[in-house]
């Protein structure tokens, strides 16, 4: 099994859900984050003055998957995040040790 954290813009979220959607992945975690990187953040005027706040915000997606299914998604991820500027965003994954459904106890691939 495999995590896959991907950091997103808000514009392509609704977009990379349906084309996780249309290969199976119908459950995953997300959350509003922000960060900072090449990109320059978000400007706020406060009296008439400019202020870089810094701040990029994005959408953070956590999805559990076997290991067999990485490719698809991360190939989904890309194909409907892509805009080709710079802030597109990231996508990370490592292996997950050990999954287990609270509910029932059922663990690995089961659980998912």
């Amino acid at each position: 099994m495999k995590k896959i954290e991907a950091i997103v813009r808000f514009s392509k979220f609704e977009d990379i859900k349906e084309a996780l959607e249309k290969i199976g992945i119908n459950f995953f975690t997300y959350l509003e984050v922000n960060g900072h990187g090449k990109q320059k953040g978000d400007t706020v005027t406060y009296r008439g003055a400019v202020y870089d706040s810094g701040d990029i915000p994005r959408m953070k997606l956590e999805i559990i998957v076997p290991s067999e299914k990485v490719e698809d998604v991360v190939g989904a991820i890309m194909a409907e995040g892509r805009t080709g500027n710079i802030g597109d965003g990231k996508i990370i994954v490592t292996p997950v040790e050990q999954f287990i459904r609270i509910r029932t106890g059922e663990s690995g691939n089961d659980a998912l």
